[in-house]
């Protein structure tokens, strides 16, 4: 079992009866899902909202229920991974390019679970590209202004020879700040920016982090 499969499986044992899940999106939250898919198998009853059509499509494989977003008023609890991880508990996620359903999906639980291996575990957010999500429509200003307000490269994210697009159909721009003093502070300004949809930035949102290691050791973190 590796780290990402350890924390992936550790947290899908906080899923329980009757609950509604939020099912998270990318390496190690395929795991979580995997294992989810095994105890519905088994004869465990819950609903499922994905965050990304990937999931959705794991999902589906694995005869997970998934239920409209408009038949839920809470989640029981959302599992998810990040790219980052500082000692409060703040993240980076976006890799995958999710990060707007990931955060609507993790501000919405009750509980919201991040698994990572230790790799992600970091003393300051910043050295992952910080993923911005941004509309096409004139993204070329958007992009400057952000260029010209924080003086770091900005990269928008491309699949081969066009742009990336999201499942929402925005754009992203990958900020390299290197090192993110003030978290929340970043957090608000993006989100205050006309032209910015959603940032990768998720403060003061996880209530427990669970840790793989490689040796299928996992540590559990909670505020």
């Amino acid at each position: 079992m590796n780290a990402k499969q350890a924390a992936g499986y550790r947290a899908a044992e906080l899923v329980k009866e009757g609950m509604t899940v939020g099912l998270g999106t990318g390496s190690t939250a395929y795991y979580a899902i995997e294992k989810i898919g095994e105890m519905v198998a088994s004869g465990l009853r819950i609903r499922a909202i994905a965050t990304s059509k990937a999931s959705e499509e794991l999902a589906a494989k694995y005869n997970i229920p998934l239920v409209p977003a408009a038949e839920v008023d809470r989640l029981d609890i959302a599992i998810d991974g990040a790219d980052e991880v500082d000692p409060d508990l703040s993240l980076i996620k976006g890799g995958g390019g999710a990060l707007l359903r990931e955060k609507l999906v993790a501000v919405q639980s009750d509980r919201f679970v991040v698994i990572a291996d230790s790799n992600k575990k970091v003393a300051h957010l910043g050295q992952f590209k910080l993923p911005i999500e941004i509309v096409p429509f004139c993204y070329e200003w958007t992009l400057r202004l952000l260029e010209t307000r924080y003086n770091v490269p900005i990269e928008m994210r491309m699949n081969g020879n066009e742009l990336y697009v999201t499942d929402n159909g925005n754009y992203i721009a990958d900020a390299s700040f290197g090192k993110i003093d003030i978290p929340k502070g970043l957090s608000d300004e993006l989100k205050a920016t006309t032209g910015v949809v959603e940032h990768g930035l998720f403060v003061g949102i996880a209530h427990t982090v669970i840790v793989g290691y490689e040796d299928g050791r996992t540590e559990v973190i909670a505020k």
